[in-house]
């Protein structure tokens, strides 16, 4: 035992050196860590209406996940201070909302902070969450008080004091008794209503937009729109004024309608008699359309060759011979004749010469004279073939 204990081990140099190195290397890596700058946590206020089922060290989470904890709570007044904490890798929007959560009725609550970070601003170290962006589930004790205060208020301390709210009730039943069938077809035809509105929401909101550009135009044409309506408003006086002779206007109007009523009766013949001359009068005039296009355009003209032409000092109509077109050498003689006349102022009768030159015998291959044609005695059709 005594040579046992008196042994000594010896360490090869080797796995000495080995052995002081990995020890320098894990104390060296120890300093780094504890020396090594990390960046501080955020730190946010919010202010809640109450904050039931919040402690210090509650989780403060991002879509269920955690991301910190509650620090403090601090009551004041009316509300309650709470300060949060999260990892200063996260982002949260600048301004976001806290909410209080409860998986369940039991169980602990934590702190929402939503929405997700997507982008802009995000929220820095110090800042605060008012109570306006707070939100805290409501708790069953109030539920129950609210219940509670109901019941108080239509029990028989309150409207059913006197018995109304069960008269209400009894006179309701009996009113409803076997309108379920005509209540459930009610229920279903205003159903089918929304449902055609919802439908037809598109045309609807067209409308409204429409009415309020409607409504927009008079707002802005108001002076226009004003003396529109006292233009109208002086002709409604008007017409009230004169409602007696308006009256009496209407009354005669009726007589003279059954004067015409009556004439158009007795002379039903004659009307269309004349209604059918004025038809063809009117279908010729429109044949005619041309040739009354033609005369209205060489009318003019032919009036002031006509007025150029008439000798007020003789009383006759001065022309001149057109070699190109012949004429009647009747008429031209008896034309001569009567512009010289004698001396005692008679002219010779041109009935003589016509008769002459009706019997000199005709040329045998006398050519037509241009212009010349045989007479409508119709008038382009106005008149019958035999008038």
């Amino acid at each position: 035992m005594s040579r046992m204990g008196s042994r000594r081990f010896s360490i090869p140099k080797g796995h000495a050196r080995l052995a002081l190195f990995v020890a320098l290397t894990l104390v060296a890596g120890t300093t780094a860590v504890v020396l090594w700058p990390r960046s501080s946590p955020v730190r946010v206020t919010a202010y809640f209406p109450r904050t039931v089922g919040i402690h210090p060290g509650s989780d403060v989470r991002v879509l269920g996940v955690r991301v910190g904890e509650v620090k403090a709570i601090t009551a004041q007044g009316h509300r309650v201070r709470v300060e949060l904490e999260y990892d200063a890798g996260r982002r949260i929007p600048a301004d976001a909302q806290a909410a209080i959560i409860n998986s369940s009725v039991v169980s602990d609550r934590y702190v929402q902070l939503l929405p997700v970070y997507r982008g802009g601003p995000a929220m820095e170290n110090g800042a605060v969450i008012p109570e306006s962006r707070t939100a805290v589930p409501v708790e069953l004790d109030r539920v129950f008080d609210s219940l509670h205060t109901t019941a108080e208020a239509f029990g028989p301390r309150g409207a059913n004091a006197d018995g109304s709210l069960s008269r209400l009730l009894g006179v309701s039943a009996d009113n409803l008794e076997g309108q379920g069938e005509q209540l459930h077809r009610t229920v279903e035809d205003l159903s089918l209503a929304v449902t055609t509105l919802s439908d037809g929401r598109k045309d609807l909101f067209g409308t409204v937009r429409n009415l309020q550009v409607f409504t927009a135009a008079l707002a802005a044409d108001d002076k226009n729109v004003r003396s529109f309506n006292d233009s109208l408003a002086a002709v409604a006086d008007q017409l009230a004024g004169e409602r007696k002779d308006l009256a009496a206007a209407l009354r005669h109007l009726g007589k003279a309608l059954g004067d015409v009523s009556a004439f158009v009766r007795n002379n039903k013949k004659a009307l269309t008699s004349d209604v059918k001359g004025l038809s063809k009068v009117t279908k010729v005039l429109v044949t005619q359309r041309a040739a009354l296009e033609e005369l209205l355009e060489v009318a003019p003209a032919g009036l002031s060759n006509l007025q150029n032409a008439y000798n007020p000092s003789s009383g006759t109509l001065d022309t001149r011979n057109n070699l190109e077109q012949a004429q009647d050498p009747a008429a031209l003689l008896c034309s001569l004749l009567r512009t010289t006349g004698d001396a005692g102022g008679k002219n010779p009768d041109c009935k003589e010469l016509e008769e002459l030159f009706e019997t000199l015998p005709r040329l045998p291959h006398a050519t037509a004279v241009p212009g010349t044609g045989p007479v409508d005695r119709t008038l382009g059709g106005i008149l019958e073939a035999g008038a």
